[in-house]
């Protein structure tokens, strides 16, 4: 009991810098390949005044590489993905890294009604919608990269103009997506879109962590610290019920840092075989970026803290990872690493109790993430 507590004693003094612009630099774009289609993708690579590096894709505007270091100072890759443009094409990409929408998580029967007129989208998780689709949706397009002479020299940001029906959505709708790695060993994402036509959005990042390195065997020894005393119950196709229950007493009860193993594994005979699950983020203000969850590895001793302002976080451990080759040839074993997805509640266009995903001319979707890094000595 010590241990942990001591391996997390910094909980409550946590802090970040929102507007740390740093030093570091940028450099790129470079070759990555092609897709299948003959686009070409590109990589940009951000490094801080720590040696901190993120490397960046086009397609999807995924984050493809996040070097951290260890308690010894020793820099390790923590996220999945792969050498090249091949990889995120394959079916071995399971939304590695990348920006996900235009309405991330499920959508219940692939169907939405908005302003009296239903919509509907592809059935991609049957009988759900999920991520945003199969071909346009948002991890799968070419995002253009820009500079801008107003953003951090440590950033690149990403645009993206997604048409009216692409994926069955209304609207045309101009998404940014701006990742900035700060001094202080922050990767800051800041997402943005418009619209001409009302319409949902829900965007988040869909990396998959493992702070021992990608390509660890399993992420369940990592201990996991939510701060959210409550839950989104789901159904047997992972839909949200409508309800808000407690974590207490359940194995979603995360309210005190624990490795994640004997919850996981108490979950796998459920339909969501392990960790998947939209917990209710419990300092939740629009508009102000709080405390989301603490996922730390014992042995590396590195710690990921993050933040949002986004009232949903859906915390997924690798449950369909099946042996896959990743980057440097790694395997990604089931269970291998886990996602800390900040969003809006799954299925929330269907349910009107929910916070509303619903964008309108004239509004500017806004979504803060902030991936922060750290030792624990």
């Amino acid at each position: 009991m010590m241990m942990r507590v001591l391996w997390f004693a910094s909980l409550a003094l946590c802090s970040f810098a929102a507007n740390a612009s740093g030093g570091g630099k940028f450099s790129g774009p470079a070759a990555f390949g092609k897709t299948s289609g003959g686009e070409k993708v590109e990589m940009v690579t951000l490094t801080n005044k720590n040696g901190m590096v993120a490397k960046f894709i086009t397609r999807g505007a995924a984050l493809a590489e996040l070097q951290v270091p260890d308690k010894d100072g020793k820099l390790a890759n923590v996220v999945l993905g792969f050498d090249n443009a091949a990889g995120y094409e394959s079916d071995a990409n399971q939304y590695f890294g990348c920006v996900t929408g235009r309405v991330a998580n499920r959508i219940a029967k692939g169907k939405f009604t908005l302003d009296g007129k239903e919509y509907k989208l592809a059935i991609n998780n049957d009988p759900n919608h999920l991520h945003g689709g199969v071909k346009k949706s948002l991890d799968k397009v070419i995002w253009l990269p820009e500079r801008r002479k107003e953003d951090p020299a440590c950033s690149i940001r990403f645009a993206y103009t997604s048409v009216d029906g692409e994926e069955g959505y209304p609207g045309n709708v101009a998404f940014q997506v701006l990742y900035t790695l700060t001094d202080d060993n922050e990767l800051k994402i800041e997402y943005m879109a418009t619209t001409d036509k009302a319409t949902p959005i829900n965007l988040t990042n869909h990396s998959y962590f493992n702070l021992a390195g990608a390509g660890s065997d399993s992420v369940l020894d990592h201990k996991l610290f939510v701060s959210a005393d409550k839950y989104t119950p789901t159904d047997d196709t992972l839909i949200p019920t409508g309800k808000i229950a407690d974590v207490k007493g359940t194995p979603l009860d995360f309210t005190e840092p624990h490795p994640m193993r004997q919850n996981v594994e108490t979950l796998i005979k459920t339909s969501a075989i392990g960790l998947d699950h939209n917990f209710v983020i419990k300092d939740h203000q629009k508009g102000k970026v709080v405390l989301a969850a603490k996922l730390g590895d014992p042995g590396s001793r590195r710690l990921l803290t993050v933040y949002t302002d986004q009232p949903g976080i859906q915390i997924y451990t690798g449950n369909y990872l099946k042996g896959q080759k990743g980057k440097d040839g790694k395997t990604y074993n089931q269970r291998s690493a886990v996602c800390l997805e900040t969003q809006n509640f799954p299925n929330a266009v269907n349910e009107p109790a929910f916070p509303s995903p619903v964008l309108r001319p004239g509004e500017t979707y806004r979504h803060t993430c902030i991936f922060a890094f750290s030792v624990v000595k």
